[in-house]
């Protein structure tokens, strides 16, 4: 999967990256067309390639102090998903979500637009969201508010041991579950924020730590890394799934 960088959609983040809205959506249009270019360059049928436009959190993706209602969120990401829905992109995905009403607006803006959406949420250490909800209230949430529309949910930016304990307390909802990008580093997002470090953890136990969480999400498919983690640490979760 090819993915575009997490670009916000609104005029106030176009302010202060030094774009206008029109600039902003050409920066996204961009990205798209970028991939597209590897696409062609790489793709083949036995190494099919999606290509994805990335959408992120409004505001700070480790804390929920900030929060949109369901349609606030979905009119302030509807910029963004519809510039990236009219490229040749395949679908977007909605990254380090941290309350249910994020989640629903881009999922609700998603199916207005017409394009497929994988939303992903992260935890605290606790295994719940920064908002407190659960993975399961807030997946089934977010679901019954946008019809099911979601493709898939994915967990990201947290430690496997974050929230593998809340995995394996089991429940239907974790079938909806079909994506893992962990982080390398088991402190916590207060942790990461005050962090003069880079902590990149270790590759081999990250690698065993997602085979561990193959076992327990029937539908896992979508593997990667995210905050410390490079290319040892993807090998090593290749690795560790495919034996």
């Amino acid at each position: 999967m090819l993915e575009t960088p997490t670009w916000r959609a609104s005029a106030d983040w176009g302010a202060r990256l030094g774009y206008d809205e029109t600039a902003l959506a050409g920066v996204n249009r961009k990205s798209v067309g970028f991939l597209l270019e590897l696409r062609d360059q790489y793709e083949s049928a036995r190494t099919p390639v999606v290509v994805c436009g990335a959408v992120g959190p409004r505001g700070d993706g480790y804390s929920a102090a900030a929060r949109m209602s369901a349609g606030a969120a979905r009119d302030y990401h509807a910029r963004q998903v519809g510039t990236l829905a009219a490229t040749g992109a395949d679908m977007i995905a909605a990254w380090t979500l941290n309350y249910a009403d994020e989640a629903i607006g881009i999922a609700q803006a998603s199916r207005a637009a017409g394009i497929p959406v994988a939303i992903s949420f992260t935890v605290e250490t606790d295994g719940r969201l920064p908002s407190s909800e659960t993975l399961a209230d807030a997946i089934a949430r977010t679901d019954d508010a946008a019809g099911g529309y979601p493709a898939y949910y994915m967990i990201n930016c947290a430690h496997p041991t974050h929230f593998r304990h809340v995995l394996e307390a089991g429940g239907g909802w974790r079938a909806r579950v079909k994506g893992i990008r962990a982080n390398a580093s088991k402190r916590s997002h207060q942790e990461l924020d005050g962090s003069a470090d880079l902590d990149m953890g270790d590759p081999g136990e990250l690698g065993r730590d997602y085979r561990e969480l193959g076992a327990l999400l029937p539908q896992l498919s979508i593997v990667g890394g995210c905050c410390g983690t490079d290319h040892r640490h993807v090998a090593a979760i290749a690795r560790a799934l495919a034996g």
